[in-house]
């Protein structure tokens, strides 16, 4: 009598599925043209307003725009309603950027054939959310990387003043950063969303990145410490009057947008047609 022997064949430990995931989005991402393209966009554009900004003074002279370098990292005082282009026209852009990486990278999976082969193999729909929003958070990261590198070469070709209180910089500077993992998964959501139509997708990454809902709540209700529990709220609470209570705040509302985005989007993708 011969013994027969079952093969048991256990599925990925959810450690290994979403570095197997990750891996392969890395390495389209590092051999993705536009993504460089953006790295240089977000080093560029600092040099841009430092050196290209001016307002006219009440004697018809013309006076620079910014007099201290880190005014393009980002506003004084977390301010929600915006006075003044100044106080919007800092690193907060680099999430604009962002976003259009994002509807591109998502965009292609779609166009191509990709999801389909990814979805009839790998089943867990959560994995592709999380895979997405952290390349997605990694990429926007790298663009605050080189906007600041931007900013600061800037500021010493143009001459304008560093002085600053350093501790609330590099905090304003981290908080920024660590809010890339919320935009990321908001914006794989949104293209989750419109994911049979590329330019909506770019459209809403674009009007959400502009923080223009956000703005328009603060014209409601003014300059209120409540609307950190929004994701450009706090993005914006990110200040050169920084203290370690503002980081806290970043890292939390940015885990909690990524995991309610996740959570979204994954019942999307398993209750609807993926391809």
């Amino acid at each position: 009598m011969e013994a027969v022997h079952e093969l048991k064949f256990e599925s990925p430990s959810f450690y290994k599925r979403l570095k197997g995931m990750l891996g392969v989005d890395f390495y389209r991402l590092f051999h993705t043209p536009m993504f460089y393209i953006f790295l240089a966009i977000a080093a560029i554009i600092p040099a841009m307003i430092l050196s290209m900004t001016s307002m006219p003074g009440p004697d018809g002279t013309v006076s620079p725009m910014y007099t201290n370098t880190w005014q393009v990292i980002a506003a004084k005082t977390p301010l929600y309603v915006v006075n003044d282009i100044a106080d919007y026209a800092n690193m907060n852009m680099v999430f604009i950027f962002g976003g259009i990486m994002v509807s591109i990278f998502i965009g292609h999976d779609y166009k191509s054939v990709y999801v389909k082969q990814l979805f009839t193999t790998h089943a867990k729909k959560q994995d592709y959310m999380m895979s997405k929003a952290l390349v997605g958070a990694f990429s926007m990261a790298c663009m605050c990387i080189t906007y600041l590198l931007g900013t600061v070469i800037a500021g010493l070709l143009v001459q304008t003043s560093f002085q600053v209180n350093v501790g609330s910089l590099i905090i304003a500077i981290l908080g920024k950063m660590v809010m890339s993992l919320g935009w990321a998964s908001l914006y794989t959501f949104l293209n989750i969303i419109f994911r049979r139509y590329f330019g909506i997708s770019i459209a809403s990454s674009f009007f959400f990145g502009t923080g223009i809902l956000i703005i328009g709540a603060a014209a409601i209700m003014g300059n209120s410490s409540l609307l950190n529990i929004f994701l450009y709220g706090s993005s914006v609470f990110a200040c050169l009057s920084s203290s370690i209570v503002t980081l806290v705040v970043c890292i939390v509302i940015s885990v909690i947008w990524a995991v309610i985005y996740t959570v979204l989007g994954t019942r999307i993708l398993t209750k609807c047609d993926v391809y």
